[in-house]
């Protein structure tokens, strides 16, 4: 039943150590500054600064990968369609690095920015997996 998952797997996989990339680069970004405070970001940086950008990207990751997560291990366990999953979630975790990488290089307060456009891919791909499976649970 599992190997019915295996591109689904892959895609949380990606989706992941992307969380875990970002938290890497945003440690760096954090510990390069002349002075810091482990585990405190500036609250006077904006989006001008890639510290503050690289912070604001992984706990906007943090932040959303919570419900597809979850929903994704429930469409497992209930046998969810494995080509729906598969596609919802590789859905989001490429539109979760397009707004990584264009909050990485585009120090923008405007908005919508270009990043707005990953995460409403990433939102939408979110709520089509809470609509559809809430179907098969309920129907």
């Amino acid at each position: 039943m599992l190997e019915a998952y295996a591109s689904s797997f892959i895609g949380l996989w990606i989706i992941l150590t992307t969380i875990t990339a970002q938290a890497l680069i945003a440690s760096i970004a954090h510990r390069r500054q002349k002075q810091y405070i482990p585990g405190i970001v500036d609250e006077a940086l904006g989006h001008e600064s890639f510290v503050f950008r690289s912070d604001r990207t992984f706990r906007n990751s943090l932040e959303n990968i919570v419900p597809l997560f979850g929903l994704a291990v429930i469409a497992i366990l209930v046998g969810y369609d494995a080509s729906h999953l598969s596609i919802v979630v590789w859905v989001y975790a490429v539109a979760r690095i397009g707004h990584m990488l264009l909050y990485y290089m585009i120090a923008t307060e405007k908005n919508p920015s270009p990043r707005s456009l990953f995460y409403t891919a990433g939102f939408l791909a979110n709520l089509f997996l809470v609509v559809d499976l809430g179907i098969t649970l309920l129907g």
